[in-house]
């Protein structure tokens, strides 16, 4: 079950229609997890700063269960990840970073559990 929380300083207007599916689609692909089962949140218009600079940037925290706990795995994905943000957002790679999170299943509740027990 991938979380992915998308911050950035873009204002909502210069962000793409329909981001949040095209970005939980991407993630289904580059995870190769169900996208019924991925979660996207886009936070727009925050104020922020990456490598000192307010011009425009993004942030991208990628969560999941047993995809992201390698550098290997984090390698192919960040590559993945970039050419879809780059494209995406118009933004160069240096104006975008991405933290990877490996969870636990008992760290995920869902339908009154955790995934441990799911």
């Amino acid at each position: 079950m991938p979380f992915l929380e998308l911050d950035t300083n873009l204002p909502a207007d210069r962000l793409p229609a329909g981001l949040e599916k095209r970005l939980c689609a991407a993630a289904a692909a580059i995870l190769g997890k169900p996208e019924n089962r991925v979660n996207v949140t886009v936070r727009p218009g925050l104020p922020m700063a990456v490598s000192g600079s307010t011009e425009p940037c993004a942030q991208l925290l990628v969560s999941s269960i047993g995809v992201v706990g390698t550098a290997e795995q984090n390698r192919a994905h960040s590559a993945s990840f970039f050419e879809f943000l780059t494209k995406e957002l118009a933004l160069g790679q240096d104006r975008i970073n991405i933290r990877f999170f490996p969870l636990e299943p008992w760290q995920i509740g869902k339908n009154g559990t955790v995934m441990t027990f799911l």
